[in-house]
C-alpha cells in the first residue's frame, strides 16, 4: 500500500510500538491541551464571575445532557473513520474520497437538526434532569448558545476522524493549539471586558471550534492522499452511506445510552444540591486528564485495526491490541497518581469553598485510582469498532456499563445514600465491561480470520472469498469519547473525545 500524502501514515508495516506511540502522542497532547483550556474556562468562571460557583455548576450540569443529545450523531463519525482507514488498507482511494465528501454534507445536515432541537428544548431537558433552580437559567443559556454552533462542532469531528483514519494526528493538534488560545483569549474578553458569564464561555467555545473546523477543511481540500476532499463528491453515496450507518449508528446508540446513564448519575448528584454539583464539575476536569491520556491510545488502536483489517493482517491486529492494553495500564496508573498529588492545590485556584473542594476530593479518591480500567475497556471497545463489529460491542457496553449503572443508582444508592456509593459505580462498571469484552474478543478474531480465509489458532474453515465484504460488514460495537462522562463538553473530538468525560 502506497500513501501519497506526507501527512498520512501506513499502519500496516513497521514497528507497532513505535508507530502506535507516534500516532497516539499527538492525540494525547490534543486531548490534554483541550482539557487545560477547559480548566481555564472553569477557572475564569470560578474566579472572575460573580457567584462563580453557580456558574461552574451550571456548565457542569449540561455535560451529560449535551452528550446524550449529540452522541448518536457523533457516533457516525466513527463510521467515517473506520471506512476510510479500511479503504487505506485495501488501497481503494476512490471510495475513501467518497466517504470524505459525504461526511462533510452529513455533518452539516445533522448539525442543523441538533441546533434547532437544543436551542428550543434546553430548559425543558434540564428541568427533566432536576437541575437546581439556582443554576438552571445559566445552564439553559449555555446550552442554547452551544447548540447554535453544533454544525461547526460536528463538522470538525468528522474532519478529525478522517485525518485520524489516514494516520494524521499532528495537524489536529496544531489546529487545537491555535483554537485553544483563541478560546482562552475570548473567555477573558467576554468575562472581564464585556461582563458576560456562561454565555461568554459558550460563544468563545463555538468561535474557537469554527477556527479548528476551517483549518481542518482546508487540510482535506489540499490533501493529495486518501483524505482528499473532492468538492465534486459533496453528496450522498448510497453504498458508502449504508456502510457508515451500519458501523456508526451502533456507536452512536451506545454513546447515547452511555450518556443516558450519566444523565441519571448527574441527576442524582443534583440531588445533593449546588456544592456537590460544583465539586463534581471540578473533579471531572481532573479525571478528564487521565481519561484523555489513555483514550488517545484507544483511538489509535481503532485506526491500526481498521487499516490492518483492510490489508488482511490479523496477526498484526492481535499484537497491536496487546501493546495498547499494556500502554494504557501504565498511563492510567501514572496519571492517576499525579492527579491525586495536584488535585488539592490546583482545586483551590478554582474554588475557595472547603465543602466544594471536599466533594471534589471524595470523587477523585475513587475514580483517579481506578481509571486505568476505563482505558482497558476503551481499547477493547475501539478494537471491536476497528473490526466493524459495532452492534455486538454496543450490546456489551450497554449491558456492562450503562444498564448496570442505572441499576446501581436505583439499588445501591438507595440502600447507601452517600455520594461515594454513586462514584463507585464507575470502577465496578469498567471492570465488568472489560471482562466481557475480553471474553468476546478472542472468538471474534477467529471468526474474522475464517471469513478472510486466514490461518487461525484452531482449525480453518475457509469461506467464499467474498472475504473483506463479509469480514468487515458492520455488525457491531460502539462508543465515543466523548461520551464517557459528565465533565466539560467543549470538544467532542473524541470525540470524541471529547474532552470531558468519564466513562
Amino acid at each position: 500500500m502506497k500513501l501519497t500524502s506526507k501527512h498520512e501514515m501506513n499502519l500496516t508495516e513497521g514497528s507497532i510500538f513505535k508507530k502506535l506511540i507516534i500516532f497516539a502522542l499527538p492525540l494525547i497532547a490534543t486531548n490534554i491541551l483541550q482539557l487545560l483550556f477547559n480548566v481555564a474556562d472553569v477557572a475564569v468562571l470560578g474566579v472572575f464571575v460573580e457567584n462563580g460557583d453557580n456558574a461552574v455548576a451550571a456548565v457542569g450540569a449540561t455535560g451529560a445532557l449535551i452528550n446524550l443529545i449529540i452522541g448518536l450523531f457523533v457516533g457516525l463519525s466513527v463510521g467515517a473513520n473506520v471506512l476510510v482507514a479500511r479503504f487505506v488498507g485495501s488501497n481503494d482511494k476512490e471510495r475513501a474520497e467518497r466517504v470524505v465528501g459525504m461526511s462533510m454534507v452529513l455533518s452539516v445536515v445533522l448539525g442543523v437538526v441538533l441546533a434547532v432541537t437544543g436551542f428550543f428544548c434546553a430548559e425543558i431537558f434540564l428541568g427533566w434532569m432536576g437541575c437546581d433552580e439556582t443554576v438552571i437559567g445559566m445552564a439553559a443559556k449555555y446550552m442554547q448558545i452551544y447548540f447554535i454552533g453544533m454544525p461547526i462542532i460536528l463538522l470538525y469531528n468528522f474532519c478529525a476522524a478522517i485525518l485520524r483514519a489516514v494516520g494524521d494526528t499532528l495537524r489536529p493538534l496544531i489546529y487545537l493549539v491555535i483554537a485553544g488560545f483563541v478560546n482562552v483569549g475570548l473567555n477573558v474578553f467576554f468575562i472581564l471586558v464585556l461582563k458576560k458569564d456562561v454565555e461568554g464561555v459558550a460563544i468563545a467555545t463555538i468561535a474557537s471550534q469554527a477556527i479548528s473546523a476551517v483549518l481542518a477543511i482546508i487540510s482535506l481540500i489540499k490533501s493529495d492522499g486518501f483524505a482528499h476532499l473532492d468538492l465534486r463528491k459533496l453528496r450522498f453515496f448510497k453504498r458508502e452511506l449504508g456502510d457508515m450507518v451500519k458501523i456508526g449508528l451502533p456507536s452512536g446508540v451506545q454513546g447515547c445510552v452511555f450518556s443516558l446513564s450519566n444523565v441519571v448519575i448527574q441527576s442524582t448528584i443534583n440531588g445533593f444540591k449546588q456544592q456537590a454539583m460544583t465539586g463534581n464539575t471540578i473533579a471531572a476536569q481532573f479525571d478528564g486528564f487521565i481519561y484523555n491520556a489513555m483514550f488517545g491510545l484507544a483511538l489509535a488502536c481503532m485506526s491500526f485495526v481498521s487499516q490492518n483489517l483492510g490489508a488482511k493482517n490479523t496477526e498484526r491486529i492481535r499484537k497491536t491490541v496487546k501493546i495498547a492494553l499494556m500502554d494504557v495500564f501504565v498511563i492510567g496508573i501514572v496519571t492517576g497518581g499525579i492527579i491525586l498529588l495536584l488535585a488539592r492545590p490546583v482545586g483551590k485556584l478554582i474554588s475557595d469553598d472547603p465543602v466544594v473542594l471536599d466533594y471534589a476530593w471524595r470523587r477523585l479518591l475513587i475514580t483517579s485510582t481506578t481509571y486505568f480500567m476505563c482505558g482497558l475497556m476503551d481499547v477493547m471497545s475501539n478494537t471491536m469498532r476497528g473490526l466493524g463489529k459495532t452492534s455486538g460491542a454496543m450490546v456489551i457496553s450497554i449491558s456492562g456499563s450503562c444498564l448496570f449503572r442505572i441499576l446501581w443508582v436505583n439499588t445501591m444508592c438507595v440502600w447507601f445514600p452517600q455520594i461515594e456509593t454513586l462514584y463507585w459505580v464507575y470502577p465496578v462498571s469498567w471492570a465488568l465491561t472489560f471482562a466481557i469484552y475480553l471474553a468476546v474478543y478472542f472468538p471474534t478474531m477467529r471468526r474474522v480470520e475464517r471469513k478472510l480465509c486466514l490461518p487461525t489458532v484452531g482449525a480453518v474453515d475457509c469461506a467464499e472469498p467474498a472475504l473483506l465484504a463479509a469480514a468487515t460488514e458492520a455488525e457491531g460495537n460502539s462508543a465515543n469519547p466523548s461520551t464517557h462522562g459528565f465533565g466539560s463538553v467543549r470538544n467532542r473530538d473524541k470525540l470524541g473525545a471529547k474532552n470531558d468525560k468519564i466513562k
